[in-house]
């Protein structure tokens, strides 16, 4: 038992009166949010050309600043990778979170700065750990240590001081030396970037240390589990470590896993929902079976809720929380202590209580696959479709894809329904060629299939031509703007159009 864990303990039960301050005045908490962010960068590039000095109130702050995305960003973003400061923010900045998911590049690197780390990240977390032990006030979770499954990071090598990784890398490079003899696995190890080696190494750092709490993507921790069992001998992960408690996690949906947790797991633990992306730490559950994760207010980072009716248009309108409605999805804008400013995360969210504030992830505002936190999206995947077909002379006229999820048996994968013009000679090479490119194309993609540690080689049907126009004319939604929707992150589309084909080629040879 670590000597500091009864210390923590009991100022994180301090930190509660904080916490219900700010949930019970969220929208006071905005407004002092957002006075502290404008008046901290006015003298900033952007703050100077956006006048921030004659900004004082909400109203004008939107009136002034136009919403953006990352590529409206990405220049000024590059600049301070390079080394200048001051353009953005008014600290320096030095730290990137590395993801994902823009539409023109492999990559996005988002500004870390010294308040976004420890007014936002670090505080959030404070936070979570308080709301769980009111939950829980007889918790052990201190006694032990916290298995964190981190990313990696690099040096970056346009700026020797600058530095890049995955969101959990930088968190783990900047946690206070305490926070160290609390989480698992050494440092060495949470931050190796070849995950097969980093599994094994992790199984067996782990596996003789009394673990209460577990925080990372569910993909990899289900590797780790099936991998620890396997040295171990054990059939539950709860005779290697009888004293785990919590599973944290976000990122992608845990319906499809939880199933596979508690069976690996062999006990009841409490399983908690925390929204903590590259751009800032939003949203945590209360309480472990909340329905939504309680809003995050008093964070260093001031959002609006913008329609997703909204989305494309160049003056989009976005809302505040004092006008947001429940059950209604909303894309979300953010302005941020690490330099952002209003700015499209991607994410849309919607309201499940307004007393307090409490949100669930709806999806993205375009179609994704990311159940297992690899961030495809259309613009990766017709991209992708392009190089194949230029690879081995095919020609497509339309497709769908969707996750096969973990099985007992098997890892995880894409499942794809494409409609050839013409057919490639050979479908295992387009689908070699297929993953090949998305790849190259998507650095989250390709972290999730090496090795076929957590995605497998996809899985590709060739369809007759004509099915999916038949699904939509099943629907009646033939014609017009109706079409399959090109990804999604549920089989709802993939596993009815199979189904139909299935039921077409029957019908064929009873027929015949």
């Amino acid at each position: 038992m670590s000597l500091l864990s009864p210390a923590i303990s009991s100022l994180a039960r301090m930190r509660l009166w904080r916490i219900e301050g700010w949930k019970k005045n969220p929208l006071d908490a905005q407004r002092e949010v957002l006075q502290d962010l404008v008046t901290s960068a006015q003298y900033t590039e952007f703050g100077r050309k956006y006048n921030f000095a004659e900004l004082f109130n909400i109203r004008s702050f939107k009136q002034a600043v136009p919403v953006h995305e990352y590529n409206d960003l990405k220049p000024y973003i590059e600049r301070i990778m390079h080394g200048e400061q001051n353009i953005l923010w008014n600290t320096p900045v030095f730290w990137f979170a590395k993801s994902s998911g823009t539409t023109s590049d492999k990559s996005k690197f988002i500004p870390i700065s010294e308040e976004s780390l420890e007014d936002c990240h670090f505080k959030a977390a404070k936070d979570v750990l308080t709301m769980y032990y009111q939950f829980n006030p007889d918790s052990a979770l201190l006694t032990g240590k916290g298995l964190v499954l981190g990313g990696s990071h690099n040096i970056n090598p346009m700026n020797n001081e600058a530095q890049y990784g995955d969101l959990s890398a930088v968190l783990l490079q900047n946690t206070p030396f305490w926070g160290h003899w609390l989480r698992t696995p050494d440092l060495s190890i949470a931050l190796m970037d070849e995950w097969e080696s980093k599994i094994e190494k992790l199984a067996e750092s782990t596996i003789h240390e009394n673990v209460t709490s577990i925080s990372g993507v569910p993909t990899w921790t289900l590797v780790l589990f099936r991998r620890i069992l396997e040295i171990t001998g054990k059939s539950t992960m709860a005779e290697v470590w009888p004293s785990l408690e919590l599973y944290m996690h976000g990122g992608v949906s845990f319906t499809p896993y939880k199933e596979q947790f508690q069976k690996l797991i062999g006990k009841n633990i409490h399983y908690l929902e925390m929204y903590n992306a590259s751009e800032g730490f939003f949203a945590a559950q209360e309480r472990p079976g909340d329905d939504g994760m309680l809003l995050f207010t008093d964070h260093g980072i001031f959002m609006e809720f913008m329609p997703v009716s909204e989305y494309g248009k160049k003056h989009p309108r976005t809302v505040g929380l004092q006008d947001v409605e429940l059950g209604k999805n909303y894309a979300l804008v953010i302005s941020t202590n690490g330099g952002l400013w209003r700015y499209i995360v991607g994410d849309t969210i919607r309201f499940t209580s307004l007393a307090p504030y409490r949100i669930k992830v709806s999806g993205r505002l375009k179609h994704y696959m990311n159940a297992f936190g690899e961030e495809v999206i259309v613009d990766n995947t017709d991209k992708a479709i392009a190089e194949a077909c230029k690879k081995t002379g095919a020609i497509v006229n339309d497709y769908t894809a969707a996750p096969v999820y973990f099985s007992d048996s098997s890892n995880g994968a894409h499942e794809w329904l494409i409609e050839f013009e013409r057919p490639p000679a050979d479908l295992e090479a387009f689908t070699r060629e297929l993953d090949t490119a998305l790849k190259n194309i998507n650095s989250d993609y390709e972290a999730k299939r090496h090795k076929n540690m957590a995605l497998g080689l996809p899985v590709v049907h060739a369809m007759q031509k004509g099915s999916f126009n038949e699904w939509l004319r099943s629907k009646g939604k033939l014609g017009g703007q109706h079409k399959v929707p090109r990804l999604s992150n549920e089989r709802q589309y993939v596993d009815a159009i199979l189904k139909m084909n299935t039921v077409a080629k029957n019908e064929a040879k009873i027929q015949h």
